[in-house]
């Protein structure tokens, strides 16, 4: 078996000794936006040391743990918590907890995280919704043997994010009175925010600069999720704006725009339990 495959299965089961929730759709929480998790109707939580192999977030702002529940009727399961390459992680245990929760039966994985804006429209605070993304300056999470029990050796990435995910999350906003940025992302692999020289580069072909998102969605695709994005744009990249960058930052623009954030993500997961 392949050895990838194996260690997530081990995962799996180990999962599945603690709780048999059944999710629709998997939901990442990005930097800040952890707090989130506490408007879910709990059914159950699982911290990821207590899943045997599993990789554990280090970074402060993520709690790290799967929490099992509802968003309004809609079955769900939470990453409070995600885990990046830059933490020293091979990038097949980045891409595990997603992989992981698609098994456990999520349909639709929802991703969200914490951006600097590089589209001179964008401001602190922004929500941007991901059209597309741009994953060159990471290793790819497919890398290496195909694991034909997920998908395909060569996925095709023409539509990873869902037009139908996209409109309903555009309807929502619209309809909430919620302002939303769209664009493009791109992934760096961090942890050193990027140089003004990077930035000028990247501002050419995407909006918004992070450290997670792409090589998930990447992963989601290949075992064929629907997959939708949010960034909360928290500070303007670098050479952009005069004071230096900070994870403080970033964690205060998340807070700041918690309340639009919580109010998007639960009436556009209550429009996909319908789906």
């Amino acid at each position: 078996m392949n050895k990838v495959y194996e260690k997530l299965m081990k995962c799996y089961e180990s999962v599945r000794e603690k709780t048999d929730f059944v999710p629709k759709v998997a939901l990442v929480l990005g930097s800040g936006l952890g707090d989130y998790a506490n408007d879910i109707k709990v059914v159950a939580e699982i911290d990821y040391r207590d899943i045997e192999g599993f990789p554990v977030s280090t970074v402060q702002g993520h709690d790290g743990r799967f929490i099992f529940g509802y968003v309004n009727d809609v079955p769900v399961v939470c990453m409070k918590g995600r885990v990046h390459y830059y933490e020293g992680y091979p990038i097949q245990d980045v891409v595990l907890p997603t992989r992981l929760m698609k098994l456990l039966g999520a349909e639709i994985l929802f991703l969200t995280n914490a951006s600097g804006g590089m589209n001179r429209e964008f401001k602190a605070g922004d929500l941007m919704m991901i059209r597309d993304h741009i994953g060159v300056f990471v290793p790819n999470p497919l890398l290496g043997a195909n694991i034909d029990e997920l998908g395909t050796r060569f996925p095709d990435m023409s539509h990873v994010y869902d037009e139908d995910l996209q409109e309903m999350i555009r309807d929502t906003a619209k309809a909430n009175d919620i302002s939303l940025q769209e664009g493009v992302y791109v992934q760096l692999t961090g942890p050193c925010y990027e140089s003004p020289a990077e930035i000028r580069m990247l501002a050419n072909f995407a909006d918004a600069v992070g450290m997670s998102t792409v090589v998930e969605a990447i992963a989601a695709n290949h075992c064929g999720m629907k997959i939708c994005g949010i960034s909360c744009v928290c500070n303007l990249a670098a050479g952009m704006n005069p004071t230096p960058l900070s994870h403080k930052e970033v964690q205060e623009a998340a807070d700041m725009a918690a309340p639009k954030f919580k109010k998007l993500v639960t009436e556009t997961i209550t429009k996909f339990g319908k789906i």
